[in-house]
């Protein structure tokens, strides 16, 4: 299931775990609730971040419902063009914070990374996020080799970013004949299943950081008045779609996240369709863990960087 290797980590990660139980629950059971989530986390907290403002870049996309605002980080050299999507149940989340992790990897990696402030549910439901996610990524397929001086294109996101970035892949080889644009996908804890795979089912509120009430409370949001059946149309769960056709994917999750199936099942069918798909399982890690200042993040950031890296050089 995962490298033996981690099992010198775990005790570490559990008492993360323990942490995260006392210090962050997350209520999104009202749109009023969803709007204070949104709200800066408190510096020193385990989701407090740090903002870059001195070396990224505000711009914006021309999209269907306006100009949509990206975070650029550009390193002095830059071999690809990372398309990031942050995570936040579609709901709430910001590029910025993922600030640090983004400029590590556009260093890393010699990657320019675009970070996409798609629409937010309840306000603007599916498809406002997913079709400015696809506007981002037509406008880099046109303008990336001009601005950035590389037309080759990389994707990625955390938890609902894994889960825009596998749409938009989907949208640009189904809507626009451009299955090979994008050379690989970086997908970290993704949600693959809205209807809500089994680990999500059975989590209840046991696991740290995402329960199945919250998990169901965002996609109710995001997909309002769907059924659980409607919620499986390929167009809302990437899970059950057509994959074939798709770039090189690194999946990667912990033991302790509630979205655990999403990647395990997601990452089979990757590779049934015939992609090349790499799984990356972290024991006891739980949802969002590669924020976390503990030794697993810095193991799994480790190997998406290699990943990403590795996309960038066409290896």
């Amino acid at each position: 299931m995962y490298d033996p290797e981690l099992n010198q980590y775990v005790e570490e990660t559990r008492a993360f775990n323990q942490v995260l139980r006392e210090q962050v629950v997350m209520d999104i059971s009202t749109p009023e609730k969803v709007a204070a989530a949104r709200q800066p986390m408190q510096d020193g907290g385990p989701f407090a971040s740090v903002v870059l403002d001195d070396v990224a870049v505000q711009r914006s996309v021309p999209g269907p419902g306006g100009d949509i605002p990206v975070r650029v980080f550009t390193p002095p050299d830059v071999r690809a063009v990372y398309l990031h999507l942050h995570g936040g149940g579609w709901a709430v989340g910001r590029p910025e914070m993922n600030d640090v992790s983004n400029w590590d990897i556009a260093r890393g990696a010699e990657v320019a990374v675009v970070s996409v402030d798609y629409r937010l549910a309840p306000e603007h439901p599916y498809p406002a996020g997913p079709d400015d996610c696809e506007a981002v990524a037509l406008w880099l397929l046109e303008h990336a080799r001009a601005e950035f001086g590389s037309e080759r294109l990389l994707i990625g996101g955390e938890s609902a970013g894994a889960h825009l970035s596998a749409l938009t892949l989907l949208r640009m080889r189904d809507r626009h004949g451009a299955q090979e644009s994008f050379a690989a996908a970086n997908l970290v804890f993704g949600a693959y299943d809205l209807s809500l795979s089994p680990s999500v089912r059975h989590a209840g509120d046991s696991l740290p950081v995402l329960t199945s009430r919250g998990i169901d409370d965002f996609v109710g949001y995001f997909l309002p008045g769907r059924s659980v059946e409607e919620r499986r149309a390929p167009e809302f769960s990437p899970l059950y779609a057509d994959l074939s056709g798709m770039p090189p994917a690194l999946f990667t999750v912990g033991t302790a996240d509630a979205l655990l199936d999403d990647s395990l099942f997601m990452a089979a069918r990757w590779s049934a369709a015939g992609g090349s798909s790499e799984l990356a399982v972290y024991p006891e890690a739980a949802h969002g863990f590669t924020g976390f200042p503990m030794q697993m993040a810095r193991v799994a950031n480790e190997r998406c960087l290699r990943f990403i890296a590795r996309g960038a050089a066409g290896d």
